[in-house]
Formats: structure tokens, C-alpha cells, sequence
């Protein structure tokens, strides 16, 4: 059996202790979402920034030079000037701002002493961490089949609202919350890491397949 900090054999002195009706994160969930939480927060933030700056230079009359736009493929600037930048009619990024700052806030909650959240609160970021991914699912497919151009801060928000939404799915199939047969809870806990990994190479082939005609030129 593989065991890791996110695995679900621990001892007592591992696990954070709970007042009745409330559950508490273990201690490696709780530092995955404070991360999580800071490393989004920092790319909504930077994304934000350089969106008020292309506004600016484009009053101005001045070019814009994003330091995250390496080549063609690798091109925020395209990615920003896109009409799926503002999906909902306002900035993408000012939806990270709020929400990561949330998944901040919950594990420093924990962090300083909470002794857990009820059920409903659970199944709140749970379904806040589904809307997150089904969102970047859609950007995904924007970006790349029809922007054709990636933003590296928007991978990088990318890569942890997946780590949010699956550890908090962990987090509830292993509290109960999510209701799976016996086998399939055993597989995820201690087979938790598959997931992002296979998601992530998912995302990853397709970034590559996609853009070869570019890659096979700078190998």
C-alpha cells in the first residue's frame, strides 16, 4: 500500500481534532488549500494587474509587453484580449480574486484553531471547487482550440483549483460526505494522486498536440 501525507492511515497525534457535528481537514489538506489558495490568489492578482495595464497603455496609445508572453504559443497578451477573458462581463480573474481568497480563509481558519466545519460548509466548497473546474474546462478548450495561445499565470490557476476541487472530493469521500462503495474509497485514498497526475498530462497532450507545428520547430 502506498502512504503519503494525504493518505487516510494515520495515527491520533495526525489528526486534527473535531467538535461533534463538525469536521475537520487533516493537517496536509489544510496546507494544500492555504497554498493552493496563495498560488491562485497570486495569479488572479498579476492577471488583473496586467489586464489594467493593457487598458491604460491602450488609452494611452503604448504598446503593451507582457513578461509572460515568450512566443507565439506562450502569448497572454492574446489570451487577455480575448472575449473569453470576460466571460461573465467582467475580468475572469476578479472570480479568483474572491474565490481563492475563500479557500484562504478556510484553511486559516483551521490553521488558528477551528475545530472543523459542518457538513453543508463542505459540500459548499465542494461544489464551488465543481464550478471552478468546469469553468477552466472551458477556458481550456477556448485557449487552446480557438485563442490558440496560452497564459502561463492562467495554467498555474489552472493546476490548483484542480488540486482544490479533487482534495476536497477526497477530503468528503473520506468523511463520508461523498457516498462511493467501499472499494472505490479505499482505491481513492490511497490512489489519491492519480487523478491530477493523469489530468494534468491530459491537459498537457493537448496543449502539445495542438501547438506541434510550433513545438517541432524550437526542439
Amino acid at each position: 500500500m502506498t502512504t503519503s501525507a494525504l493518505d487516510e492511515t494515520r495515527t491520533d497525534g495526525d489528526r486534527e481534532p473535531q467538535e461533534p457535528g463538525g469536521i475537520a481537514p487533516t493537517k496536509a489538506f489544510t496546507w494544500l488549500l492555504l497554498i493552493s489558495g496563495v498560488l491562485g490568489l497570486v495569479a488572479s492578482f498579476v492577471i488583473t494587474n496586467d489586464k489594467f495595464v493593457l487598458l491604460q497603455n491602450t488609452v494611452e496609445g503604448k504598446p503593451t509587453h507582457f513578461s509572460c508572453s515568450l512566443n507565439p504559443v506562450i502569448a497572454c497578451g492574446s489570451v487577455m484580449e480575448s472575449k473569453q477573458a470576460h466571460a461573465f462581463g467582467f475580468q475572469n480573474p476578479i472570480i479568483g480574486l474572491v474565490a481563492y481568497g475563500v479557500v484562504i480563509c478556510v484553511a486559516m481558519g483551521v490553521l488558528a484553531g477551528g475545530r472543523g466545519y459542518k457538513p453543508w460548509f463542505w459540500y459548499g466548497l465542494q461544489a464551488g471547487g465543481l464550478f471552478g473546474v468546469c469553468f477552466i474546462s472551458w477556458l481550456q478548450y477556448q485557449t487552446i482550440y480557438n485563442i490558440h495561445a496560452v497564459c502561463l499565470w492562467c495554467c498555474l490557476a489552472w493546476v490548483v483549483t484542480i488540486l482544490i476541487f479533487w482534495y476536497t472530493a477526497v477530503h468528503n469521500i473520506r468523511h463520508g460526505l461523498i457516498k462511493v462503495p467501499g472499494k472505490v474509497r479505499s482505491a481513492v485514498l490511497e490512489f489519491h494522486w492519480v487523478v491530477p497526475v493523469v489530468w494534468y498530462a491530459v491537459i498537457g497532450l493537448l496543449i502539445l498536440t495542438h501547438f506541434w507545428y510550433y513545438w517541432k520547430t524550437v526542439i
